[in-house]
């Protein structure tokens, strides 16, 4: 299969990947024929990019970080306590769920199992999503990258289990913002913004007030927001004042949230998103964590099609953990526009003179 932008897309093409609704239930399942109405109802959706089944990448399966049904059970349980939050008037200060703990420590401790079942650390977050399941589905995937983040720092199981629980709640605190600026497409005004910023003490006070919910997972939620250089909120601490639990989701954080289509801008490319971090190494994160985390991402996830600077249209068929921004390719269009007489992989590690120019 390939990825492919919505665009591209045509009646009769089967979905090579499930797309799920924001409570994590299927809203198409894999193998379904694409209709026009239902590419316009995906469009409408916010989603733009597609898994495709195709002939020549028929033998190409995307590396899923985690299973669909670990994903699915995790993204309910999300939006499940998310969705009770927002409809309880004034929650701040009260428990509002008695098991919020032990159950999130349950979703984690699967997800954990799917990473370590995995090959090797490489991972890439393959799903695609709905923009209005965008807070649940960005809760699960920072709660990944966090997670292996955790194994590559060594920590024991409680440790993880603190980081896992505090990265799938950290945004919890959003749930007390309203829901049209949550929606808003246009730039906040200044007295919007500090509404917006207020989350991360209300998700700590959220948190810490559930008696099963560690005091660090708690912090978690109220310092995502701070910067190694004292520029961010509430407190603006900077440096090691900032828990390496909240420094780590932090990351996740920003690196998911470029990658993913929000009402106001377009997806960045993990390219992009992996070049910012580095830009803000040492001044919004510890340079030393951006290292380790950029390690374990891959920059071109298999299937995803590329312009090669020849001209040539691509899919990305491997990965080389010691040359990430280097994959083995397969070309499924010429630089004249057709498609060769059989596709042919060409591994860009062994191939100087060529380069990938963008994601198509």
């Amino acid at each position: 299969m390939r990825k492919a932008h919505i665009t591209s897309v045509k009646p009769g093409d089967k979905l090579g990947r499930t797309v799920f609704q924001e409570n994590g239930n299927v809203l198409l399942g894999e193998g379904v024929e694409l209709t026009q109405r239902f590419i316009d109802r995906l469009e409408n959706l916010g989603i733009d990019m597609l898994y495709i089944q195709d002939d020549m990448t028929e033998d190409l399966e995307p590396s899923s970080a985690i299973q669909d049904e670990t994903r699915r059970k995790a993204m309910n349980e999300v939006h499940k306590t998310m969705t009770t939050l927002m409809d309880t008037h004034k929650t701040k200060g009260r428990t509002v769920a008695p098991e919020l703990g032990r159950t999130f420590r349950t979703v984690f401790g699967q997800m954990m199992q799917d990473l370590s079942a995995r090959q090797d650390m490489l991972v890439s977050l393959t799903n695609i999503q709905a923009m209005d399941s965008y807070l649940f589905n960005h809760s699960v995937n920072v709660a990944i990258l966090a997670g292996i983040m955790g194994v590559a720092k060594g920590y024991n199981r409680n440790q993880l289990e603190e980081l896992g629980v505090g990265a799938l709640l950290f945004d919890v605190g959003m749930t007390q913002v309203p829901k049209e600026l949550l929606a808003k497409a246009a730039f906040l005004s200044e007295a919007e913004r500090g509404v917006v910023q207020k989350h991360a003490e209300d998700g700590f006070n959220l948190l810490r007030a559930q008696h099963d919910v560690s005091l660090l997972s708690a912090h978690c939620a109220f310092q995502h927001h701070e910067r190694f250089d004292g520029s961010g909120y509430p407190r603006k601490i900077r440096g090691d004042e900032i828990h390496e639990y909240a420094q780590i989701i932090a990351i996740a954080d920003v690196y998911d949230a470029l990658t993913s289509p929000r009402p106001h801008r377009k997806r960045h490319t993990p390219t992009e998103a992996i070049e910012f971090l580095f830009a803000a190494g040492n001044t919004y994160f510890d340079v030393n964590l951006i290292k380790m985390f950029c390690k374990h991402i891959s920059i071109y996830p298999i299937a995803t099609t590329v312009l090669l600077s020849s001209g040539q249209i691509a899919v990305v068929s491997a990965n080389n953990p010691l040359a990430v921004h280097r994959p083995t390719v397969r070309i499924i269009r010429e630089a004249d526009g057709n498609p060769p007489a059989a596709a042919y992989d060409i591994e860009l590690k062994d191939s100087n003179n060529l380069l990938i120019v963008k994601e198509v």
